[in-house]
């Protein structure tokens, strides 16, 4: 019998046809999932990436609270529109930390994966309290809300606890110092050696404008201005990694 023959035959009895592909499923599933079990990390860790601190990430608690992924994504495709446009291609690594990522496919708004460093301060608390007074085609609504709701710190530690139980390496150093460190990176007054030790590159400042509270808006720039900004890309080479 010809391989046709044998082809025709198999594909004629139904029963056998079934067995077969689910085989060949079998098969191919042990092959891809196998060694899952013996891989620690199937992220190619880069260099710069770190945990958020605790004033980022009660800042990306509220970007996820508000719906902000709704309409912004944060993740720049390896296309050349893209790249041109919101820069170099996101790289899985720096969403290692993130529980849940914030990729996303719909853009109502522009991708925000790089965002950091690209406005001041000013200009995010402004673009939030009324979108339409830096961009006046813009249907984002207002979030000015946020400036006149003091940040809740009291539960900061417990938050970075429970990201350590998915893999975050937050160390007991950085839990012991959750609250300190939250208040000290929006307090322009602040020694923040320890902080920035702890997490290098972080943004310290009072971001709302008002020196004198901890306030949401604070918390959701910080994380605005850090996105994109710990991976240095000009010694980034897309081939083989950095040079």
């Amino acid at each position: 019998m010809s391989i046709l023959d044998k082809h025709a035959y198999i594909e004629r009895n139904a029963t056998l046809l079934l067995v077969s592909s689910l085989l060949v499923v079998t098969i191919g599933g042990i092959v891809e999932i196998a060694p899952l079990f013996y891989l620690q990390n199937t992220i190619e860790k880069v260099e710069g990436m770190r945990p958020y601190s605790p004033l980022e990430l009660a800042g990306r608690n509220i970007y996820i609270r508000e719906g902000c992924y709704v309409c912004h994504s944060q993740m720049i495709r390896p296309f050349r529109d893209e790249v041109e446009r919101y820069g170099h291609y996101s790289l899985a690594a720096e969403s290692m930390f993130d529980h849940p990522f914030q990729w996303g496919s719909k853009r109502t708004g522009p991708d925000l994966a790089r965002v950091g460093d690209k406005y001041s301060n000013e200009w995010h608390v402004q673009h939030l309290n009324e979108p339409r007074d830096v961009v006046p085609e813009s249907i984002m609504p207002s979030y000015s809300f946020l400036k006149d709701t003091p940040l809740k710190v009291s539960n900061i530690k417990a938050d970075l606890t429970t990201n350590t139980e998915v893999g975050v390496p937050y160390n007991q150093e950085m839990l012991d110092n959750a609250e300190a460190d939250l208040k000290a990176q929006a307090d322009p007054n602040a020694d923040t050696a320890a902080l920035l030790a702890r997490y290098p590159k972080a943004k310290v400042g009072d971001f709302d404008g008002d020196p004198n509270k901890v306030t949401e808006m604070d918390a959701l720039v910080a994380y605005l201005q850090m996105l994109g900004t710990l991976v240095d890309y000009s010694s980034y080479n897309d081939e083989s990694g950095y040079r």
